[in-house]
C-alpha cells in the first residue's frame, strides 16, 4: 500500500478555537473524502485538543498536538483502523512507524501547518508530521532524513500523549479500554534509564559571562534592556519560560511584584499544575528591576494594582508568548557564545552553544544550594511539590554518597 504525503490537521490553539473548515479549503476537503468514522476522529480529537488548550499550557497544547496529529495520520493513511478497536499490538505497530518513517514524512526545517492568504488558511505542502534537527551547537550540520532516529523523550512523550487521548474518550463513554500502559511495557524501543542524572546548567563563570554580555548588549543598544530584564529574572527568580509568558489565562503584570509588611519583595507566579505561588525577591535584584522600568518609563517600582504588562512587545499589545522570550534569550547566548569563543576559544565557550532557556532556571537553583540555601525554602520558591523532588533534581544527595563510597576502589 502506497503511502502518501500527509496533511496537517491541527492548528495553533488560538486558531483551533475559531476553528471552521470552510476557511480551511485543502483540510476541509480532505476530511470530505475520508471514510464517517475518520471525520468522527478528527472531530473527537478535536475535542480534546481544545480540552488541551484550555486546561494546560501552551506548550503542552503544541506537544499533545503533535503527537495526537502523527498517530490520527498513521490511523487515516497507514492502518486504516478505528482507534476504539486498537489494541496493544497495533500501537506497538505505530510505535515501529514512529521509528522509523516514511522519509517524505520528515523534513529537516520548521515549516507552519497552515498559511492566512485572503481570508484562507491554506494547507502548507512543506509540512511533515516529522522533523529532524541539528543539535544546537552545530547548527549547520547537513542532515539526511533516512537516517532520522527519535529519541527516548520523543517516544516517552508520544505514549503520554496517547495514554491521555484514550483516557478521554475513555471518560466520554467513546473507548472503553486504554492499550497504551501494556504497549509501552512491552515497547522495545523503551529503554529503562537509570543513568546518573547531571543537571543542564551554566557554571558561575559562565553565567557571569553571560550575565556581562546582556548588560554590554543593553549599554549598547537600548532595545537589549528586555534581553536583559529577562535573562535575570529567569535565572534569580527560577522561572520557567511559561512562567514569564503571557498565556490566554495569565499575563504577568508589574503589580505581581509586591512587598509584605516587613518590606520583602515578592513575585507571584501561575505555574505548573495551574497552581499559583509567590517567590522570593532578592534585594539584588531590583537593581535590575528599577533599570527595566527605568527604560520603559516607569516609576523606580513596581506599585500596587499596577496593571502593566511585564515583558511587552515593542510592537503591538499585551504580553511575550514563550517563544518569543525564548528567542530574546538565544540572542544573548548566542552573542556570549561569539565572545567568549573569540576570547577563549570553542572549547571554553561550547557549554554556552548547547544551553537552552531552562539552563537559567537550574542556574539559579544550582546556585542557591551551593550557598546551602534551606531546601525547604527553595523548594517552595521553585513550585516543586516537596523537598524530595528538589533534592532528587539540584541536590542528589544519594549519588554524592554512591560516588564518594566508589571512590576508594582498588584496581589490585
Amino acid at each position: 500500500m502506497a503511502i502518501t504525503k500527509p496533511t496537517p490537521l491541527f492548528p495553533t490553539y488560538p486558531e483551533l478555537t475559531e476553528l471552521s473548515l470552510s476557511v480551511y479549503p485543502q483540510l476541509s476537503a480532505y476530511l470530505e473524502n475520508q471514510p464517517k468514522w475518520m471525520q468522527q476522529h478528527w472531530h473527537w480529537a478535536k475535542d480534546y485538543l481544545l480540552y488541551i488548550g484550555r486546561n494546560k499550557s501552551e506548550h503542552t497544547y503544541v506537544r499533545f498536538r503533535n503527537d495526537i496529529e502523527k498517530f490520527l495520520l498513521w490511523v487515516f493513511m497507514v492502518d486504516k483502523q478505528p482507534v476504539d478497536d486498537l489494541r496493544k499490538a497495533d500501537i506497538l505497530r505505530y510505535i515501529d512507524f514512529c521509528v522509523a518513517p516514511p522519509v517524505k514524512w520528515i523534513s529537516t526545517q520548521l515549516h507552519d501547518r497552515f498559511s492566512l492568504s485572503n481570508g484562507y488558511f491554506a494547507s502548507n505542502i512543506n509540512w511533515t508530521p516529522f522533523r529532524q534537527t541539528p543539535p544546537k551547537y552545530d547548527k549547520d550540520r547537513v542532515l539526511d532524513p533516512r537516517k532520522y532516529k527519535p529519541s527516548l523523550q520523543t517516544l516517552e512523550s508520544a505514549f503520554v500523549a496517547l495514554s491521555s487521548f484514550y483516557r478521554h474518550l475513555i471518560d466520554e463513554e467513546i473507548c472503553f479500554g486504554n492499550p497504551i500502559p501494556l504497549a509501552k511495557r512491552d515497547c522495545k524501543h523503551m529503554i529503562k534509564d537509570s543513568q546518573v542524572k547531571t543537571i543542564s546548567r551554566l557554571t558561575e563563570h559562565q553565567w557571569q559571562y553571560l550575565l556581562d554580555t546582556a548588560v554590554e548588549l543593553a549599554d549598547t543598544d537600548a532595545l537589549f534592556e528586555r534581553n536583559l530584564f529577562i535573562i535575570s529574572t529567569m535565572k534569580t527568580l527560577f522561572l520557567r519560560l511559561s512562567e514569564l509568558s503571557e498565556r490566554q489565562d495569565w499575563t504577568p503584570v508589574m503589580s505581581h511584584f509586591w512587598t509584605d509588611e516587613d518590606n520583602n519583595w515578592w513575585f507571584k507566579v501561575y505555574g505548573k499544575g495551574k497552581k499559583i505561588r509567590d517567590i522570593t525577591v532578592p534585594q539584588g535584584y531590583l537593581s535590575y528591576l528599577k533599570r527595566y522600568r527605568e527604560w520603559r518609563g516607569l516609576s523606580s517600582l513596581p506599585s500596587k494594582g499596577e496593571q502593566t504588562v511585564l515583558v511587552e512587545k515593542v510592537r503591538g499589545r499585551g504580553g511575550l508568548t514563550s517563544r518569543q522570550i525564548s528567542r530574546l534569550i538565544q540572542q544573548v547566548f548566542d552573542a556570549a557564545f561569539d565572545k567568549m569563543k573569540s576570547e577563549k576559544g570553542s572549547e571554553a565557550a561550547q557549554k554556552l552553544n548547547e544551553a537552552t532557556t531552562h539552563y537559567l532556571r537550574h542556574t539559579g537553583a544550582s546556585m542557591e544550594i551551593e550557598r546551602e540555601r534551606p531546601l525547604k525554602d527553595l523548594s517552595e520558591d521553585l513550585g516543586h511539590s516537596s523537598s524530595a523532588t528538589t533534592d532528587t533534581v539540584y541536590v542528589q544527595v544519594e549519588r554524592k554518597k554512591r560516588a564518594s563510597s566508589g571512590k576508594d576502589r582498588k584496581v589490585e
